[in-house]
This record gives structure tokens, sequence and C-alpha cells, in this order.
């Protein structure tokens, strides 16, 4: 019995999401620390393509904005802004310049209504809650003298944040493909830059996957623990 309750196999799952994180981090922070260093020929700065993409794209109701951070790029839908962080919003790498149009990608999305975006959208809240509240549920179903209604719910409400996590991969992966697109139909960067401007936007993208894998192994775990409980 002591062996049954501080040893559990499943752990290897949650080692190997780690691990996953872990790699997908370090890919990201090293390949854009290479690429920041590769100055773009266009001369233009991250706010720059920004701002040329949306006009191009006759968008003149979203603004771009300085964020701080590093790599805390990110498109507000609610406030319609484009935040570039310290990295990005003044660099003229070929780095910066493709996370701006990986987030103008967003913009792109949000005007055209991409469907996968909108149920992102739609999942933000059951998301949020899942992620602070699924685990805890399960937990407060233990103490409970093992309430496997409790139990469930907590894994349901668990599964909506991994949903999310999932739905977040072809949005992702869509908003690169539309900023390559756009620097190299609008002329920012040469077929070489556009290269690596990919490289930096793959690397970014594996980390959304990795998180994915995480949150599925987690739940995977959860499903594997409780439901050999309830046949014990």
């Amino acid at each position: 019995m002591p062996f049954y309750y501080y040893y559990d196999p499943t752990y290897i799952l949650v080692i190997i999401g780690a691990i996953l994180s872990i790699i997908a981090s370090s890919m990201v922070q090293s390949t854009y620390s290479k690429y920041s260093k590769v100055r773009s020929m266009s001369g233009m700065t991250g706010a720059q393509v920004a701002e040329m993409i949306l006009k191009n794209k006759g968008i003149y109701d979203v603004r771009v904005e300085r964020v701080s951070g590093n790599l805390t790029d990110h498109y507000n839908p609610k406030t319609k802004v484009v935040n570039l962080s310290d990295s990005v919003y003044n660099s003229q790498s070929v780095a910066a310049l493709g996370v701006a149009a990986h987030e103008c990608g967003h913009v792109i999305q949000h005007h055209e209504n991409y469907v996968p975006l909108s149920i992102r959208s739609m999942l933000v809240p059951a998301a949020n809650i899942g992620s602070k509240a699924g685990i805890p549920i399960i937990l407060l179903g233990i103490l409970l003298g093992y309430n496997t209604v409790l139990v469930q719910i907590g894994i349901w409400v668990f599964a909506l944040a991994v949903l999310f996590q999932v739905v977040t991969l072809p949005v992702e992966f869509n908003a690169s493909r539309r900023a390559l697109v756009c620097l190299e139909e609008y002329g920012i960067v040469t077929r070489d830059e556009k290269s690596k401007s990919a490289k930096v936007l793959r690397a970014a993208a594996f980390t959304y996957v990795a998180a994915a894998a995480a949150a599925i192994l987690q739940l995977l775990r959860l499903i594997m623990l409780f439901g050999r409980r309830d046949n014990d």
C-alpha cells in the first residue's frame, strides 16, 4: 500500500510534458536570438511593418502600440491593438518583422471572421475556469471521501482548458502563414529573409504544440488515475 501511494507511474506523462515545454522555450529563445541579429534589407521596424500590413489590408481601426517585456507580443481583439514588445517594436531584424507580421495575421483573422479564431475566443472564459478550477475541484472531490461526481466534474472542467490549447494550434499556424505571405507580397523581405523569418515563426509555433501536448498528457493522466481508482 505505501508503494501504491508514493509511486505513480503516470508521472512520466507530466515529465514528458515538462520536457517538451522546456525544449520549446529553449528553441524559440535561441532561434529568435539568432535571427534578431540579422537586419532586414528593407530597414523597416516591426512597428512600421505592422502598420504597412494593416494599411494594405484596408484595416484602419487597429492601432499598433508598444508593450514592455521580451516576446510579449499579442493582438487584443477587444481593444483592437497590436501590442509589440520592446524587442520587436523598433527592431529591424528579420525575427522582429516576422513576429510583427504574425500578430497582424491575427488581426486579419479577426477582420475576416476566421472560424477557429472565433471558436477560440468563445472558449476563453471556459478555458480560464478550466485551468484554474479543474484541479481544485478534483482535489475537493478526493477530500470529501472521494466524491466521484465532483472528480468527474473536475476532469470535464479541466478538459475545457485542454480544448482551448488544441483549438489554438490552427489559429497560430494560420496567422504565421498569413504573415509570411504578407512579408513577401508587399516586398518587405527578400526570399532568403523570408525563410529566416519562417524559422522564427516555426519555433514560436512549437511552443503552442508543446503546450497542447502537455495539457493533453495531463488530462490523460487524470483519466488514468481516477479511472483506475474507480475500477479499484
